[in-house]
């Protein structure tokens, strides 16, 4: 009896994966009748580098599922004296902002045959701190920190999304904020909202200060006003639509007009849609509502949320090409402090005209 190899070449017996033992390298190698090195390179993601062809990749990882040979990873390690290990930091793993990252993240890591860990530090003072000590001690070869203040030296490379502290030996990944605002306000102005109410993020978020101040640039140069009665900021740690919801009662309960909500995230933007509807009020005919990130949710709520789009899985890959470049010590010296994405606006139909001013009586 004879066994057909992948690419329709007969081979002996002697190269099937038995029940005693797994098929060798050498065996894998000998069955395609390729190299060892050619096998090898392909097994462990690094094709690319070495320009071999996408049919040829194609049998060796075929033939390598029917039989079942896997890479020793530790022998490479030990080998390589490296552990191909990334670790990667996140406030909390939800649906939203920290997903869309972490898929960009892992699309980047797995082509580079790396692999990766994820902490949720929950914003806890001793998790921020101990975190990245105990990843360099689990011998990562770097880090990714997303919209989480790195304040240590670390000994080895650091990238941070969102991160927005300049500091030697970490590299941000950055959003164009003042871009983002200014298409926001010019958005709702066009629409005839004067009376506007913000949603500012939570303290603790990396971003809350920058996009702030971006945003009171933009309403200045769009002579917009804003009133500081229309203004209240998340505080809550729950994940979800909750905090908005909570923070637009509060705006609505004040009994101040406005026409009109710009949240922080679209989260957000959703819990202050639900306040709005538990208050009688329609969205957009009474209250327009604009989000930010364009999170999948964005699409599907109802109303489909006009927001700002922030690449967020982009940012991700963007992220980890950039600290494999700073782990293979190919990218370009002295190292950017910042590489900025840029925003664009999504219209959907949370937004609409001005044609009313909406009054809440507070309590």
């Amino acid at each position: 009896m004879r066994a057909v190899s992948c690419d329709g070449a007969q081979k002996s017996d002697s190269v099937t994966k038995t029940n005693s033992r797994p098929i060798t390298l050498k065996e894998l190698a000998a069955h395609l009748g390729l190299s060892q090195s050619t096998v090898s390179r392909i097994i462990n993601g690094e094709a690319v580098a070495h320009r071999i062809a996408e049919e040829t990749q194609q049998r060796v990882l075929h033939a390598a599922a029917i039989y079942g040979y896997t890479a020793n990873a530790v022998a490479r390690s030990l080998r390589q004296k490296r552990t191909y290990t990334i670790g990667v930091i996140v406030p909390e793993i939800s649906e939203g902002y920290s997903t869309a990252v972490l898929s960009g993240i892992e699309d980047e890591l797995l082509k580079d045959g790396f692999f990766y860990f994820v902490v949720s530090h929950r914003h806890r003072p001793d998790l921020l701190e101990g975190y990245p000590r105990m990843m360099v001690a689990r011998a990562v070869e770097g880090i990714i920190a997303v919209d989480t203040p790195m304040e240590k030296d670390l000994s080895v490379p650091v990238v941070s999304v969102s991160g927005h502290k300049h500091r030697d030996g970490v590299i941000n990944i950055e959003l164009h904020h003042q871009q983002a605002a200014t298409f926001a306000l010019s958005h709702l102005k066009s629409l005839g909202h004067r009376k506007l109410a913000i949603i500012k993020g939570q303290a603790f978020s990396s971003d809350t200060k920058l996009r702030w101040q971006a945003i009171v640039e933009a309403a200045k140069a769009l002579e917009m006003e804003l009133d500081p009665d229309l203004i209240v900021q998340l505080s809550s740690l729950e994940p979800g639509p909750a905090p908005g919801k909570e923070v637009t009662q509060q705006l609505i309960e004040r009994g101040n007009a406005f026409t009109a909500i710009f949240a922080f995230n679209d989260v957000t933007a959703i819990g202050a849609i639900q306040a709005l509807r538990e208050a009688g009020l329609r969205v957009p005919k009474d209250v327009s509502v604009m989000g930010f990130d364009d999170i999948l949710a964005a699409s599907t709520n109802n109303p489909p949320l006009t927001t700002i789009h922030q690449p967020l899985r982009s940012m991700g890959q963007a992220a980890a090409t950039t600290l494999l470049s700073l782990i293979r010590d190919d990218l370009a010296k002295p190292h950017p402090a910042a590489i900025t994405v840029f925003p664009r606006l999504v219209v959907r139909n949370s937004t609409g005209q001005a044609f009313g001013v909406a009054v809440r009586t507070g309590h």
